[in-house]
């Protein structure tokens, strides 16, 4: 039996408003009962996710920025790949002047973005975790979990897929970058990924990978998903990762609850 359960959120863990369900909440603390771990593996800050977790009232370990940061059930910080300032500052500037394109930082503990952004917004019901405006120009670029770029359709998803073309052939492995929806492209150190932190954290927690399930639906849970002991793949997850995963089990959708449904018979055979 899996004794570490990993889980994206948003389109997977959180309804399609972006809530926990009570039924959700219910069952990650019927799990930490049963000794079972329960990790938050997202691209979403450490800041939003720890509030979720206070509200949730369970101690759960936490992989966000795509794995750029890993704070332990205590919350304190075991993992920080930041990327290289020169590189972060550069890549900050890149769509700046793009109409189609909002630029959001993830530095230490602020979400900057260059332009308001009421979408972005939609996102955070849970907490009360908000953006600040930033200026371009003479910035600092040091301690930079994650910079993402946005737009407000996924309609635009072949503008993002230029631009993360331009960024490749810039910079090359020198990043490490991934679609978490069609209308967002985010860019992290190179090497970060959910599944090198989830590597980090059953090996700290005792186990190993194998004693893992996670669940996801876009790219950035590529790594997670194939590395894990079980990957589980969304019902609504995107058709790239679905194509690049094919022997992955793919359960039901997030607006029903499927990760709650699936851990309940899995764990309980209810």
């Amino acid at each position: 039996m899996f004794r570490v359960v990993a889980s994206d959120l948003d389109g997977t863990l959180l309804t399609p408003d972006h809530n926990l369900s009570a039924y959700t909440k219910q069952t990650l603390q019927r799990l930490r009962k049963q000794d079972v771990h329960f990790i938050f593996a997202t691209g979403r800050h450490h800041i939003d996710v720890a509030q979720m977790r206070e509200n949730m009232d369970i101690d759960a370990y936490m992989i966000t920025s795509n794995g750029a940061r890993v704070h332990d059930s205590k919350g304190n910080l075991i993992v920080s790949k930041s990327l290289q300032p020169k590189i972060a500052y550069e890549i900050a500037q890149i769509a700046m002047d793009d109409p189609l394109v909002y630029t959001h930082i993830y530095r230490g503990d602020e979400w900057l973005i260059n332009k308001e952004d009421p979408f972005s917004l939609e996102f955070f019901t849970e907490t009360q975790f908000h953006y600040r405006l930033f200026e371009p120009i003479d910035f600092a670029s040091d301690d930079i979990a994650k910079i993402y770029f946005t737009t407000k359709d996924d309609s635009l998803h072949t503008h993002l897929v230029e631009l993360k073309n331009r960024l490749f052939e810039r910079y090359g492995n020198n990043i490490s970058m991934a679609f978490s929806s069609l209308n967002c492209l985010e860019i992290m150190d190179a090497n970060v990924s959910k599944g090198s932190a989830l590597d980090a954290v059953v090996k700290k927690l005792g186990y190993t990978l194998q004693d893992s399930i996670a669940f996801g639906d876009g790219m950035n849970d590529f790594e997670m998903l194939s590395m894990a002991g079980k990957g589980c793949i969304m019902q609504n997850a995107s058709a790239e990762l679905k194509q690049s995963l094919p022997e992955i089990e793919i359960i039901g959708s997030n607006a029903d609850d499927a990760v709650p449904h699936y851990l309940n018979k899995l764990f309980f055979n209810e």
